[in-house]
């Protein structure tokens, strides 16, 4: 995947990846502190171009500040860090990871004294998951919004991610889908995820998820469509009534859900077409062929 080229930029400055000097004590790496943000940039008619770079910047901050880690950059700085890794290495389309994490100045849980490290790498990476998968619901429940700022993108949140995918994954699924403590349907372990019913988009609300920057975005497209938003609570015994289900991330942008197999073992299909619309504007826009009146990308 990284190739001996690869030029990241690390606290200031741009280097090779084999030169990026990390200790193997960091701080971040034993105890999950960093923070993290998922990126993409596209290849767009207009030229290359970082989808929504100033929310996920923004985020990034949001998310350092809720870790006690200070950056020590400004958001301009990192913004055009980014900009600037796409540059140095070339890249037309790329997936973009900005890292914040504490270096070795300690091991212990007390981060008065510790630093505060930046990295920003960016590479080739196509689509995350297929056009279309079958996923199941995870007997692990995603972490509670009354242990963690559940709102923020803490790197020691995926090991419960990771948890859940391996599980279904082991079991031949494409992807899990967590409930969170009430029983009520969460996330996927990387995406945010969506119902269709009629002209009606149905979305689990905020307050136990990641609220996603393309959730976000899906939703301002729904609504441009004329479909009715609704964000409320939904339980694994309401699925049968939708007709359609997909997935939304920076890594999965849209990938439409088959099937979902509940804890029961219980068998949901969903029609593939019913989030076509949506999916095509999507994409139109990601290609620069389409906008909604709003400043998408930032280009290079």
């Amino acid at each position: 995947m990284f190739g001996k080229d690869l030029m990241v930029y690390l606290d200031g400055e741009y280097l090779k990846l084999e030169d990026a000097d990390i200790s193997v004590m960091t701080h971040s790496l034993h105890y999950g502190s960093g923070v993290f943000e998922g990126v993409r940039a596209y290849n767009t008619k207009n030229g290359t171009g970082i989808l929504y770079l100033n929310k996920h910047i923004d985020r990034l901050f949001y998310s350092a500040e809720t870790m006690g880690l200070v950056i020590p950059f400004s958001k301009e700085e990192i913004k055009e860090a980014c900009l600037e890794v796409l540059r140095k290495n070339n890249l037309k389309s790329a997936y973009i990871r900005p890292l914040v994490f504490f270096d070795h100045s300690t091991l212990g849980l007390k981060i008065n004294n510790s630093k505060t490290r930046v990295l920003i790498a960016g590479w080739e990476w196509g689509k995350y998951l297929a056009e279309s998968v079958k996923i199941k619901v995870s007997s692990y429940r995603r972490i509670s919004e009354k242990t963690t700022v559940s709102d923020a993108k803490i790197s020691g949140h995926y090991a419960n991610s990771i948890l859940a995918s391996t599980e279904v994954q082991k079991e031949g699924f494409d992807e899990a889908l967590l409930l969170d403590h009430s029983g009520a349907v969460a996330e996927g372990p990387g995406e945010n995820i969506f119902f269709i019913k009629d002209k009606k988009l149905f979305t689990p609300k905020i307050g136990k998820i990641l609220p996603g920057i393309t959730r976000e975005m899906i939703m301002q497209i729904a609504k441009s469509l004329n479909y009715e938003v609704i964000e409320k609570e939904i339980f694994p015994n309401e699925l049968n009534d939708f007709e359609g289900a997909f997935f939304t991330g920076t890594a999965a942008e849209v990938t439409v859900i088959s099937e979902i197999v509940l804890e029961s073992e219980e068998k949901i299909e969903f029609n593939n077409n019913s989030p076509q619309e949506i999916k095509e504007k999507f994409f139109g826009i990601i290609k620069g062929e389409e906008v909604l009146g709003e400043d998408w990308f930032s280009y290079i």
